[in-house]
């Protein structure tokens, strides 16, 4: 709250200007992207972060040779996974899903055949789910100003709305009468999908449609608790003015207006709506800045509508979630995608499970022998040492653990290794 006024004394929300304070532009910048934490929402986000990790490993493996890939080469690649430490130690972690073993005098890892089934039903529902993914590529397509969109770009953003790596190939050959490649300046990083022809049945919004079904104007919903009270104010104001469809052409509307931020809104839910997981990278939906007619500073807009979105710097990767679409930590309405992604990552934390169990064991184990050992030489003690503590061993046959620093020791092992 004195960060607050301080920063307001000092003018904050007007004209940036150069400040011989050194800590005012930090302050600033983590002003931007704060908001008040939702214990389940984030743990949604940790959960996904291991599962993420683990499926571009598994794209890696099924990219290599036989679908056999050398450790050390998976190693290469934990700077682009942003991970640090072993690509062995990890990859032992997950026994369900990487098959690791050694020949020669090298490790290659390779995946389970309940992986494998688990990919092969993937491929099942994409082939199912074309028509939606097909739909999905089309509204994408109609929200953006020109209707084309760049292909690099895209790709960014490919997973998150469901699309396989090779969609361009999949989709998009298959409907002429839809879509096709243009590269008008001929740079490579200049292709783009475009849309052939207008569907009005899908200019509809997922809070359009809600409205028709329940017989009622398109409005936005809050899930905040009661006692947000000025949240829940500024939420009913804003959501008192019209809505305004994503698919509208925009022309008319002045940019910096009620209206405007009204439409970006949404957008940034239709977007949202669209994906897999109803969530996406803040930076990445920035980049399509131009083709959606988005603000420069996106973050900060987004803050101003708790109500509907939660954002999230976990991890230093600034995610913007529906809150609508969960129920605590859980996806509320799951595509049949991320049903068999979620079977993925069960079988991942069974994995886990697996691990840690053993490395439990294992070190059980090792204090036992270390217990035994201590025994034998408190042999070699007096009589009346040995009587002084006969009750005690007794009473408990844990050896060594009977120390309290021995125990502090044996926990800090066990937990630690059971938490990375």
């Amino acid at each position: 709250m004195v960060t607050k006024i301080f920063l307001q004394n000092l003018n904050y929300w007007g004209p940036r200007v150069c400040s011989p304070l050194p800590f005012l532009d930090h302050a600033r910048s983590f002003s931007l992207w704060s908001m008040k934490k939702d214990p389940d929402l984030e743990s949604s986000l940790s959960r996904n972060r291991r599962w993420i990790i683990n499926n571009q490993i598994k794209n890696i493996i099924l990219r290599y040779p036989e679908q056999v890939a050398p450790v050390k080469f998976i190693q290469k690649k934990f700077k682009t996974l942003d991970l640090k430490g072993k690509a062995l130690n990890w990859l032992k972690k997950y026994p369900c899903c990487f098959d690791v073993y050694l020949e020669g005098d090298k490790y290659y890892c390779q995946l389970t055949k309940r992986m494998m089934s688990l990919i092969e039903e993937e491929e099942t529902v994409k082939d199912v789910q074309e028509p939606v993914l097909v739909e999905r590529l089309t509204k994408l397509l109609m929200m953006s100003s020109n209707h084309r969109l760049n292909v690099m770009k895209l790709n960014e953003l490919k997973r998150s709305f469901g699309f396989s790596d090779d969609y361009l190939i999949r989709i998009v050959p298959k409907h002429p009468k839809t879509f096709r490649i243009v590269n008008y300046s001929g740079r490579r990083s200049a292709m783009e999908i475009e849309l052939l022809s207008w569907n009005p049945d899908l200019g509809v919004s997922a809070i359009e449609s809600l409205g028709h079904s329940q017989g009622s104007e398109p409005q936005f919903s809050c899930t905040l608790p009661s006692t947000w009270v000025k949240s829940w104010e500024r939420f009913c104001e804003f959501n008192a003015t019209p809505y305004i469809s994503p698919y509208l052409d925009t022309n008319h509307l002045v940019e910096g207006s009620k209206e405007m931020e009204k439409r970006i809104i949404s957008l940034v839910h239709e977007l949202l709506s669209l994906t897999l997981w109803k969530k996406l990278s803040i930076v990445k939906i920035g980049h399509f800045r131009r083709e959606f007619g988005l603000p420069e500073k996106l973050n900060v807009l987004l803050l101003k509508h708790p109500g509907i979105f939660y954002v999230s710097n976990r991890y230093q990767i600034y995610t913007v979630l529906l809150r609508e679409a969960y129920n605590g930590s859980e996806l509320i309405d799951k595509d049949p995608l991320v049903v068999v992604k979620e079977k993925f990552g069960e079988l991942m934390q069974e994995g886990l499970h697996e691990y840690n169990q053993r490395h439990r064991l294992m070190n059980l184990e090792t204090k036992r022998k270390k217990g035994t050992m201590m025994g034998s030489s408190a042999k070699k003690k007096p009589r009346s040492s040995e009587i002084s503590e006969q009750d005690d061993h007794e009473g408990n046959n844990l050896g060594g653990l009977l120390d309290p620093e021995e125990r502090k020791r044996f926990y800090k092992v066990l937990f630690d290794d059971a938490a990375s």
